[in-house]
């Protein structure tokens, strides 16, 4: 866990601005099947200019409320994520599970009614690690997950060896990041690293709140997840906007009662920083 002296240190700490190059939109098959026939999830390839000959790449995988902003393009935080890792000469693809689905958001749907669940998410999530490991310029042995939220428990389903499908996966992941996932149901079932992973949580998060997440780490074999608590911040700290209460939102600590959501200065910039050092080593960029 980082000292609060760590974090608003570095939240004090200046950083240059990134802009993502235009992606290009394809289609990827994920290992999720309907009537015989893949899904064929939307994708946004964001390549790194000037990368090394066999880079590494990540794949963003977005939360609940799906990967775009309100003008129906793609988010500021896909864009902003693509930028830094491309900016570190890493490549970064970003998967859209919803849309192929015929959802927009799953965020005002209850948990256990939901229409696209973390078992179609683990698949879509193999897909594209599949689909990245054999592209021109990739280094099949240095692929990442990162995910937000819905998507960060995404990461985790899709890293845990105690599920079937990702022991059996002919790719897997070689490192992840999760910012503030929801870690019940890898606690219930027990994790099983397949690779380093590196949890940011914020300290008041009543959406996602970091003490099952902590126990999971706790209860987890090798490699053992490294967690970092931010005290006093919500859930998408990470973020620009500023705190809100979604009432719409029928889960989380207080059910019925809403969640808060909403950016805080000091712990974007050091989650940032601490999520660009983990994969600078866990790439081996360094």
């Amino acid at each position: 866990m980082t000292s609060m002296s760590g974090w608003l240190l570095a939240g004090l700490l200046a950083s240059a601005a990134v802009q993502a190059s235009e992606p290009v939109r394809i289609e990827i098959d994920s290992f999720d099947r309907v009537d015989g026939a893949p899904i064929r999830q939307l994708a946004f390839w964001f390549k790194a200019p000037g990368a090394a000959p066999s880079a590494p790449a990540v794949l963003l995988l977005h939360g609940c409320g799906g990967p775009y902003g309100r003008s129906g393009q793609l988010s500021e935080r896909m864009r902003d994520y693509a930028a830094l890792l491309n900016a570190e000469g890493l490549h970064a693809l970003v998967t859209d599970s919803f849309t192929p689905r015929g959802e927009r958001e799953i965020c005002t749907q209850k948990v256990g009614t939901r229409k696209v669940t973390q078992l179609n998410r683990r698949r879509d999530a193999l897909g594209a690690l599949a689909w990245l490991a054999v592209q021109p310029g990739v280094a099949p042995d240095r692929l990442g997950v990162m995910g937000w939220s819905n998507g960060g428990s995404n990461v985790l389903a899709a890293t845990n060896l105690a599920h079937p499908e990702v022991r059996n996966a002919p790719v897997k992941a070689s490192f992840a990041v999760a910012f503030y996932p929801g870690c019940e149901d890898e606690v219930r079932r027990g994790y099983k690293p397949v690779a380093p992973l590196l949890m940011l949580l914020g300290g008041a998060d009543d959406w996602t709140p970091p003490q099952p997440c902590e126990a999971m780490a706790q209860a987890s074999a090798a490699p053992r997840p490294e967690v970092v608590v931010y005290p006093g911040v919500y859930h998408g700290f990470d973020g620009t906007s500023r705190l809100n209460l979604l009432r719409d939102v029928p889960n989380g600590v207080n059910p019925g009662q809403g969640v808060h959501v909403g950016g805080d200065p000091a712990a974007r910039a050091a989650s940032r920083e601490r999520m660009l050092s983990f994969v600078r080593d866990a790439a081996a960029l360094r």
